[in-house]
């Protein structure tokens, strides 16, 4: 529905990208882009007899952009990065696989956990991210060490469960009987459940599979 569109930008000169009915115009200034908008709002709506979302529709610095849940910085050429709205609704989706209260085993939140990952950093994987994944696996990984705290209620179950993992004896114990809430108690069992040990459960990595992946 849009192909004339197109083909209008292009008789009037404008460098543009479209993706399906997201559409955004790049012009050399504000007041360029202000007379463009002017211009091609009655093409959309009297020509085309479309309707055009004006609470969407702005003039903005690129650096202000949302597009396809990116936005976009300058640095030897234009960069992309994840938008801070798009970074919100991720973390909000990862508390929700890492919630400790939604009873689910712990295979069936390694299997949910791989699939929204992978999805996710595939379709982001055009952003500059590193240090926002660093930041991120280290958050998952403290709410997975939170889940296992949980999961060893009894301090019986926790000295079990520590012994496996080879520490010494004297810190099997002094973990086993902590007293601090789970939150807190996770912070000490990073000795324990070190982020090798996590990987080797079958947890993945934000940052490792974006460097599988990443086409930067």
């Amino acid at each position: 529905m849009l192909n004339e569109l197109d083909k209008e930008l292009e008789r009037r000169g404008h460098r543009f990208v479209r993706y399906a009915d997201d559409c955004m115009i790049f012009c050399k200034s504000r007041k360029s882009a202000e007379r463009t908008l002017r211009n091609m709002l009655p093409y959309i709506e009297n020509k085309l007899f479309l309707k055009v979302n004006r609470d969407k529709t702005s003039v903005a610095h690129i650096s202000k952009v949302k597009y396809l849940g990116y936005t976009f910085y300058c640095h030897k050429g234009l960069r992309f990065r994840v938008h801070p709205k798009s970074v919100a609704k991720m973390k909000m989706r990862l508390r929700e696989l890492t919630d400790r209260n939604n009873a689910w085993s712990d295979e069936y939140r390694i299997l949910k956990l791989s699939q929204f990952i992978r999805g996710w950093v595939n379709y982001f994987k055009l952003a500059d991210m590193k240090q926002l994944l660093r930041d991120t696996d280290e958050w998952v990984r403290h709410r997975i060490r939170a889940i296992y705290w949980k999961q060893w209620k009894r301090v019986r179950t926790r000295i079990r469960k520590l012994r496996r993992l080879n520490l010494p004896e004297w810190v099997v114990l002094v973990l086993a009987n902590c007293r601090k809430g789970i939150w807190r108690s996770a912070l000490m069992l990073n000795q324990a459940l070190t982020n090798k040990v996590i990987a080797s459960l079958g947890y993945p990595s934000l940052t490792g599979y974006y460097l599988q992946v990443c086409e930067n």
